[in-house]
């Protein structure tokens, strides 16, 4: 007997919040007390804190802070613990870090109605993110980031990973977090080279999406280096809503598709990470990338050598070193097989988002690879290596 076949469909709507404020864990701050209490009203909630090396470095008092500001409101949220994990990309190669989170959570028996509070840059945010998601196939996940490029970024978006196989970003899942609480105050003690960075992902966006903001970013670039709250503050959140609005009415927040415009400047970016063994911040190498892209993008004749030069000056500006970490042929075809690695990521075919224009996304599918090399050896003759 021959059965028919069963096909069955349905939808899952997510939704979750970006919040602003600054004190995040003053006591007389009531927002993270009111995201707990609109969750379970009817006995605490169990939280468990990871905490980045270099955010407990620059606030020490930072854990005693959280467990006091628990026990000011135990009848909303129960500290069950906190675990100290090293910042920085390195955090997500390897395994100790994730399994050092997945202990937590088996100890302190945090559940699927429990929280993982993450606290810090990128890199942390994606490594616990990817630690919750497994856990229980999927613990709640609070995130708190703490550097210019997560709260703009890489963690108000829906994914989670780490590093193997030599490959960034291999191991992975999309599972949107319960909230994201951007506090302004942890941007204060940041390095420049991190205030910097993640201006990068701004540039990003604006370059593909928004020539106004691309402006509001040119106009600000000496006030930006400068360190000014105000402008930062706008670039954070503006860059923050145009990428949720992107993953709302994109039509594939999940990434089944090959094209990937959020990666503009990223194939390059990846590679030379990994090829610098991380030394490079995930900003700094998107701004390589992205020189990189929009120079290739001039030479095949998509925007005008003014037009070029400008988004080069910007950025030079800014305080961004514009020179690729490659002195040698066969450096340069290292570099250049991240494309690659980027469609076998992406799956399917070459996708490479450029720009036609200041504001004007243009994606192409082959790549000419002796203009690629042009561009490479251009940029580190107009920006040569030290």
């Amino acid at each position: 007997m021959q059965l028919p076949s069963i096909k069955q469909s349905f939808k899952v709507e997510y939704e979750y919040q970006l919040y602003f404020t600054t004190g995040l864990f003053n006591i007389q701050n009531s927002l993270f007390t009111t995201l707990i209490a609109d969750y379970k009203t009817f006995e605490p909630v169990k939280l468990l804190f990871i905490v980045d090396d270099g955010v407990q470095n620059h606030h020490p008092d930072l854990v005693s802070q959280i467990s006091a500001y628990c026990k000011a409101n135990e009848a909303v949220m129960k500290f069950t613990g906190s675990i100290v994990v090293p910042g920085g990309e390195q955090v997500k190669n390897g395994n100790d870090s994730i399994d050092s989170v997945l202990k937590g959570i088996n100890t302190h028996k945090i559940c699927r109605h429990s929280f993982v509070i993450a606290i810090g840059g990128g890199a942390v945010i994606d490594m616990v993110g990817y630690a919750a998601a497994i856990a229980h196939r999927g613990v709640k996940l609070i995130r708190i980031p703490t550097t210019v490029l997560s709260q703009n970024d890489s963690a108000v978006g829906v994914k989670n990973s780490v590093n193997a196989f030599k490959k960034k970003n291999f191991l992975g899942t999309f599972a949107p977090p319960y909230a994201i609480i951007n506090d302004s105050g942890f941007l204060r003690t940041l390095e420049q080279r991190d205030w910097i960075s993640g201006i990068a992902e701004a540039i990003k966006v604006a370059l593909i999406k928004d020539n106004n903001f691309f402006k509001y970013i040119a106009d600000n670039a000496i006030a930006l280096k400068n360190r000014e709250m105000e402008p930062m503050q706008y670039v954070i959140y503006k860059c923050a809503e145009m990428h949720m609005h992107h993953i709302a009415q994109g039509g594939d927040p999940f990434e089944s598709g090959s094209s990937r415009p959020l990666d503009f400047g990223h194939w390059a970016a990846h590679k030379m990470e990994f090829m610098t063994n991380y030394e490079l911040r995930h900003g700094e190498a998107v701004a390589k990338g992205i020189a990189l892209d929009v120079t290739y993008a001039h030479l095949i004749g998509l925007i005008s050598d003014a037009d070029l030069q400008h988004v080069l000056d910007v950025m030079i500006h800014i305080g961004f070193d514009l020179s690729l970490p490659v002195k040698s042929s066969g450096e340069i075809d290292t570099l250049l097989n991240g494309l690659e690695e980027f469609r076998e990521h992406l799956g399917g075919e070459l996708t490479i988002t450029l720009i036609a224009g200041l504001g004007v996304k243009h994606d192409v599918h082959t790549i000419d690879l002796q203009l690629m090399k042009q561009a490479v050896v251009r940029l580190n003759h107009q920006f040569a290596l030290n």
